[in-house]
């Protein structure tokens, strides 16, 4: 009876541990990520502009995770553009959850809805969409669009409802 409660005190614990993401500019194209959690403190480089920062639990398994917003290119993408990277607590470090090289559109900015991605997205025709993009084990998934084919100033009520 004693290891047992003494083996579930151990996982409370480790469940109910606090935990803050940060993020730290060091210059308009430097900044680290922090995660600081009861008993550790670790950082994430992050050499490139970032557009947006904010927290939660994007891949629901009850842990606040990061999700940045970063200019930079990829392997696919050459040309610079807004990326959507997410990241996650693992036994106290910051770890890679995602580094998104792409979602549907053009990516103008995301922020975190009921545990899921909305995304301000510009079309190649020059119009906005905002769409909701969910988790789905690796990556995000599409799950609906909230507006299509809409001029800037009605995507944006949209997207900040």
């Amino acid at each position: 009876m004693r290891i047992t409660l003494f083996f579930l005190l151990i996982i409370a614990t480790s469940v109910m541990q606090a935990q803050v993401f940060q993020l730290e500019k060091k210059t308009d194209s430097l900044y680290y990520l922090t995660l600081k959690t009861d008993s550790t403190l670790d950082k994430w480089k992050l050499p490139h502009p970032v557009y947006r920062f904010c927290t939660g639990d994007i891949d629901g398994d009850g842990s606040i995770d990061a999700m940045v917003g970063v200019i930079n290119i990829t392997r696919f993408y050459k040309q610079p553009g807004r990326r959507l990277f997410i990241f996650k607590n693992k036994k106290g470090r910051v770890r890679p959850l995602w580094l998104g090289s792409k979602l549907g559109g053009i990516l103008q900015d995301f922020r975190i809805v009921d545990d899921k991605i909305r995304s301000l997205e510009t079309t190649t025709d020059g119009h906005y969409v905002v769409a909701e993009y969910k988790w789905q084990g690796f990556g995000m998934g599409f799950e609906r669009f909230i507006v299509v084919k809409v001029e800037r100033d009605e995507a944006l009520k949209a997207f900040k409802e």
